[in-house]
């Protein structure tokens, strides 16, 4: 065990052959900066590949399945086409127009529902695992065997289509196995993130970064749609291969921490100590040194303050992301708008303004926090200003499309800007939390266990809407909002540390020993 664990530390510190190589070529190190601008652009990579890969699924489901609610081959970049009715779901098989068995019976709607729950059951049970590896391994290596398995696993999705494979469980085996690796992709990125980025500027740095979910959507959307008349394969094989390569990028250049390289903190990215009166559980979200410990527990990962409450707060709200990024082409198709239904393309590239409106709300979620020193407030107060953003999108997205738009964009905003943040800034704060006593080896396993705890939601909120939608759009929004606001709710013991530690500071700001030294300096 010894020998083993030294010859895995030395093999931790030694630099990527990426990086030897630009200083081999440049003839001296790489300066810190240059090398946090490596991890940010490398990790916007990996990240955005994995949710490419993750969103051609829902593209290609109307090809395999005609009757199904996604978007097929009439995605066109923003062409916006109308029908007088809602559309009738066409034969999209790039051949004979009769889809593709057994997704073309009469169950195949089900089917494919079941493999989106597959997928995402295994990818939240999975990320519990990742994490838990993520501080015990090297995360570059970690990385790259996720990202090279999901592009095998994605592209023999693909395979399908030439090898005329018609079984289920051929395509329920690869999903739930393209899954477990995708779940190796978050908990390392963040812990990576986290390593090079202190604690000051990290809610706005991460939310800007986070912009890779949004991206991904977006980019996946369209491969997978651009290659559908090529045979629905080329949909899954792409974005497969596109991931596999990012995963080598990955090897080749990822540097894991300043450690692993070398590198020197600036002054800047050292984390400030600790406010007079900051405990252990007032305010929750304090960051420490960078000694060397032994990587923390699963069960010791939970009992972090402030990791249950974000970790159940992320699972209502990605219950509501996901309902939102798996539902709502469907629902604009089906809604319509200014007496008028889109057609599935158009309501596909609609649904895309989502994503949009939720790079803003990480970017701004993240900035604010910052600026604020607050995380669970500004997390809890977008939540709460969801609730009627969902409520006016439902009741006045239909009377035109600007209209539309605009509540989409502003739902976008405040329903990821939360979810951005605690899947980032937040997870990283916690896992270099004060009580840890300065041990940093609790990224990854507090990262996988709020995102982890998070994706049980995302897959139980587009099961419950399939059924639920079946009797009610009106009773689906109402579970959203309802969700949204058990979200804020949960945070509500952090709010109140955070509110009271701001008082306190301010009280000792204005104190009259302060008011005399201030007025001392005046004379």
């Amino acid at each position: 065990m010894g020998p083993f664990r030294e010859a895995a530390e030395r093999n931790q510190n030694k630099p990527p052959i990426g990086i030897r190589f630009l200083e081999s070529i440049k003839k001296k190190r790489l300066s810190y900066r240059t090398h946090q601008a490596i991890v940010l652009i490398v990790t916007f990579l990996a990240y955005t590949s994995y949710h490419a890969a993750r969103k051609t699924t829902s593209i290609v489901k109307s090809t395999l399945d005609p009757e199904s609610s996604e978007v097929g081959l009439k995605f066109v970049p923003w062409r916006i086409t109308y029908s007088s009715e809602p559309v009738e779901r066409k034969s999209l098989s790039w051949k004979l127009g009769d889809g593709w068995a057994p997704f073309n019976a009469s169950d195949g709607t089900a089917l494919l529902g079941e493999l989106d729950l597959a997928f995402l059951a295994i990818y939240a049970l999975g990320m519990y695992f990742s994490g838990h590896l993520g501080d015990r391994m090297n995360l570059r290596i970690l990385l790259t065997i996720g990202m090279v398995g999901t592009g095998i696993f994605t592209s023999l999705f693909g395979v399908g289509f030439w090898a005329n494979v018609h079984n289920f469980y051929y395509y329920l085996i690869v999903q739930m196995l393209a899954g477990l690796f995708q779940s190796t992709g978050w908990p390392s990125v963040v812990a990576v993130v986290g390593n090079w980025f202190g604690k000051k500027k990290r809610g706005l740095i991460m939310g800007i970064w986070n912009a890779h979910t949004s991206v991904g959507n977006i980019s996946g959307s369209l491969i997978a749609a651009a290659m559908l008349s090529y045979g629905w394969g080329w949909s899954f094989v792409l974005p497969g291969l596109l991931i596999a390569f990012a995963g080598l990028l990955v090897f080749a250049l990822l540097p894991v921490s300043p450690e692993a390289v070398g590198a020197d903190k600036d002054e800047d990215e050292l984390d400030s100590p600790n406010k007079a009166g900051e405990e252990v559980t007032e305010p929750l979200l304090v960051s420490d040194s960078d000694v060397k410990q032994e990587a923390v527990g699963f069960v010791e990962a939970w009992k972090i303050p402030g990791v249950a409450p974000f970790a159940l707060c992320l699972f209502f709200s990605k219950l509501v992301a996901y309902t939102f990024l798996y539902w709502l082409p469907f629902y604009i198709s089906q809604t319509a708008i200014d007496g008028k239904y889109l057609s599935d393309g158009t309501a596909g590239n609609l649904s895309t303004l989502f994503d949009v409106g939720g790079v803003v709300g990480g970017i701004l979620a993240g900035h604010i926090s910052d600026r604020l020193d607050a995380r669970a407030i500004t997390a809890a107060s977008f939540m709460y200003c969801s609730i009627p953003a969902l409520f006016f999108y439902r009741s006045y997205g239909h009377l035109s499309l600007g209209l539309n738009i605009a509540f989409m964009l502003l739902t976008g905003m405040f329903v990821n800007g939360p979810y951005a943040l605690i899947t980032t800034a937040v997870s990283a704060d916690l896992g270099t939390h004060s009580s840890l006593k300065g041990n940093s080896r609790a990224l990854a396993t507090v990262t996988a266990i709020i995102d982890g705890t998070g994706s049980v939601g995302a897959a139980i909120g587009p099961l419950l809407t399939g059924y639920i939608s079946a009797k009610s759009w009106g009773a689906v929004f109402t579970m959203l909002m309802a969700a949204a606001l058990v979200a804020g709710l949960l945070l509500t013991r952090l709010v109140v540390a955070e509110v009271a530690a701001k008082i306190a500071e301010s009280r000792s700001q204005g104190s009259p020993a302060s008011k005399a030294q201030a007025a001392a300096f005046d004379v």
